[in-house]
């Protein structure tokens, strides 16, 4: 039976939600399960699926509880773990990504063009807080002393943002440079390295699929989104990332950080032309999802928010998840929560490139309809778990 079962395990409470999803099948027919503490067997009928469980994850049988059958999941049962599951992988956060006095080739996500090439950075920093100016008023009781002063990257310098690089574009070995013509902007402009700049677009794109990839700040200062570009050392060889592992990668990095770092747990994705696309709650990073593929043609590429790593390969596969609520906002949708959210000091935007804004929002909209039906919403918002490893 294709897709047998998706088991969500909690590290924190070494608990277990087991969905059977092979019963769902066959309503009507008797399903015999079988819980043992390295696998699981399902029989209904003449046939019978087994599966065993990944190395490190060893459920208690005799913890079974909660069983259930819902029309369009199969059964639910909750099960708890002999031992705590194998710890998630360290994952290097943004910045920490760069190292100074090393060099880097800045390539294009969506083509793997080069974009710069032997780029040394004799200081990386991070910025702060995207909003830190508007709590100035708050900590100072005469005028706002940095209202006319600007963070721009000096020669050798790259400043870590949320969700971008500010760099110095002095810092840059560009690839050899060719006329181009940009239809966007609807006349020539110059290319230098990998993008064009244009006298009436400030957008920096890619020469060879004209996509984003960040936009010029000031005339010696370019900001690169960390969805849009792929860093890797020089002395290093390149491999393609597919755009929507690399996207979830990135988003997930994001929300894990700042979760981390400023306890900011409920975030808007908004666009670089200002709109808000997508409300996101996350809801908790320590979940180990094991699914049994069953047959390969019925599993979705898209199971899962925040791929960081390929998921194992074989019948079973696992991934570090990262769990988020989110509502849509595009067309109008959701306008008044969006508002409340846009006032609330505990919200935190994060700003990316319109286009990979939908990007995400379709992203998470087909892990979400992966999802058993009684899993895909809770509290009116729409739920998406994903890799996080």
């Amino acid at each position: 039976m294709a897709g047998a079962f998706l088991m969500e395990i909690r590290r924190a409470t070494q608990s277990a939600l087991l969905v059977i999803r092979a019963a769902a099948e066959l309503p009507s027919a008797p399903v015999e399960v079988s819980v043992c503490a390295d696998s699981l067997e399902v029989r209904s009928g003449r046939s019978c699926d087994a599966a065993a469980l990944p190395a490190g994850v060893r459920l208690a049988p005799s913890s079974c509880r909660g069983l259930r059958r819902l029309r369009g999941d199969g059964l639910h049962l909750r099960v708890r773990l002999r031992c705590p599951p194998p710890a998630a992988d360290v994952v290097f956060t943004l910045k920490e990504s760069l190292k100074p006095n090393k060099n880097y080739i800045f390539y294009c996500q969506s083509c793997g063009d080069i974009v710069v090439k032997d780029w040394k950075f004799l200081r990386v920093l991070p910025l702060p807080s995207e909003d830190w100016s508007d709590l100035v008023e708050e900590w100072c009781c005469h005028p706002d002393p940095f209202a006319r002063s600007t963070l721009h990257p000096q020669h050798g310098d790259c400043f870590v943002g949320d969700t971008y690089f500010l760099v110095n574009s002095g810092n840059e070995s560009h690839v050899p440079e060719s006329p181009v013509c940009c239809s966007e902007a609807g006349h020539h402009a110059s290319q230098s390295g990998s993008y064009l700049k244009s006298k009436e677009n400030t957008r920096v794109i890619c020469k060879r699929c004209k996509t984003m990839l960040g936009e010029t700040v000031s005339s010696d200062t370019i900001k690169y989104y960390v969805t849009e570009v792929n860093i890797q050392p020089a002395e290093g060889s390149f491999s393609p990332t597919p755009r929507s592992q690399f996207v979830q990668s990135m988003v997930a990095q994001c929300l894990l950080e700042l979760s981390s770092a400023k306890s900011t747990f409920r975030f808007t994705i908004k666009g670089d032309n200002g709109k808000t696309y997508i409300l996101v709650w996350l809801l908790n990073s320590d979940t180990l999802l094991v699914e049994s593929f069953g047959s390969s043609s019925c599993h979705s590429d898209f199971t899962l928010f925040g791929d960081i790593l390929t998921p194992s390969s074989g019948p079973v596969g696992t991934w570090n998840a990262v769990k988020v609520l989110y509502q849509p906002c595009i067309q109008c949708r959701n306008k008044e929560l969006a508002d409340a959210w846009e006032n609330d000091m505990g919200v935190h935007p994060l700003k990316f490139p319109s286009e990979t804004c939908l990007e995400l929002l379709l992203i998470l909209g087909l892990s979400t309809t992966s999802l058993p039906p009684s899993l895909r919403c809770m509290n009116s918002f729409q739920v998406c778990s994903g890799d996080g490893d």
